[in-house]
């Protein structure tokens, strides 16, 4: 027996939100089915997933009713074939290279496959699919060699870009896709799904959905990221009693490494929070100050690839000065 597929890839549950899949195939079905789409909405609340259910559609796999309306079998052959990212007429363009590892960004090189992609013609299926994931990830030079492909539409051809922060996106491009938003869920919905699928306690499983601003992706991968505790550091550093040199010596070790800059801006998104609370009570313009600068520092950190152990360090400083 195969091992299952991690991701959105893998994925066959029926998405909560129904809304968009309404859409896609009332389109199809008429047969107005737009050349791209944008599947906008916070991380973590299945756009990938509805991307490659849609891709499965379109490639021929064989319907299943019971896991949603684009619900497909997933012993079917199509369904296995784009698991094992062999399908010939789909193609992904995304930040994640063999291994797992995270690059930096879509490279231009990637993004120039897809005009050659869609100027061939089907080879299994009626249909040739293109997914980015995500089209936040590309720079202005893959963002630009995209344009190209939806300035031509494919006959025959669809491609998905899934984008956490449209806005950021070219208005070239975000003027040519048809777009599709996914909705965050209430709040106490997502705290009953990760209590039933982590087990944690209901205060601890609350507190992930609020982290998670109702994405039910973003509050199990927050869990995953050790979040409770982090914000358990965080506000004893702005609103408690600040944890010893000993602990902020083994936070600053947590910051290394390939996961080191996602931890910081969870971090940093926490303290900005317990900021937040403490500019209501308290010398705002001060604390106020202190807030900005933390909405701004893991971006340079990033950009100017500065150390994150020194980076946290001049952050204590700056909230012992705050609370001095």
């Amino acid at each position: 027996m195969s091992e299952p597929v991690e991701g959105p890839r893998g994925q066959y549950h029926a998405l909560k939100d129904e809304r968009p899949e309404h859409a896609f195939l009332s389109a199809l079905e008429r047969g107005r089915l737009h050349h791209a789409w944008m599947l906008t909405g916070p991380e973590g609340l299945g756009k990938a997933t509805f991307a490659y259910r849609a891709a499965r559609r379109l490639l021929g796999a064989r319907p299943d009713a019971g896991r949603g309306l684009l619900g497909s079998d997933p012993a079917d052959q199509v369904s296995r074939l784009i698991e094992q990212d062999a399908h010939p007429d789909l193609l992904v363009l995304e930040r994640r290279s063999e291994g797992g590892k995270l690059r930096k960004n879509i490279s231009v090189e990637e993004a120039r496959a897809l005009p050659e992609f869609f100027s061939k013609s089907p080879s299994m299926a009626a249909w040739r699919v293109a997914i980015v994931d995500a089209a936040d990830d590309l720079n202005i030079n893959s963002a630009n060699a995209l344009l190209k492909t939806l300035e031509e539409p494919p006959e025959r051809g669809v491609l998905f870009l899934v984008a956490q922060s449209p806005a950021r996106l070219l208005v070239t491009i975000r003027s040519r896709c048809r777009r599709l938003a996914f909705r965050p869920w209430p709040i106490d919905e997502v705290a009953g799904l990760v209590e039933r699928r982590l087990g944690l306690p209901p205060g601890d499983a609350r507190a992930l959905a609020l982290m998670s601003g109702g994405s039910p992706g973003r509050a199990l991968d927050l869990a995953d990221q050790g979040a409770l505790e982090i914000d358990a550091t965080a506000r004893a550093l702005v609103l408690g009693d600040a944890p010893d040199e000993a602990e902020m010596l083994r936070l600053a070790d947590t910051l290394r490494g390939g996961e080191g800059q996602a931890r910081l801006d969870l971090l940093f998104d926490r303290l900005a929070q317990a900021v937040s609370e403490r500019a209501e009570v308290e010398r705002p313009e001060a604390w106020g100050a202190l807030w900005d600068r933390l909405m701004r520092i893991p971006g340079e950190a990033a950009s100017l690839n500065l150390d994150r152990a020194d980076v946290l360090f001049s952050t204590l400083a700056d909230i012992r000065r705050a609370r001095a």
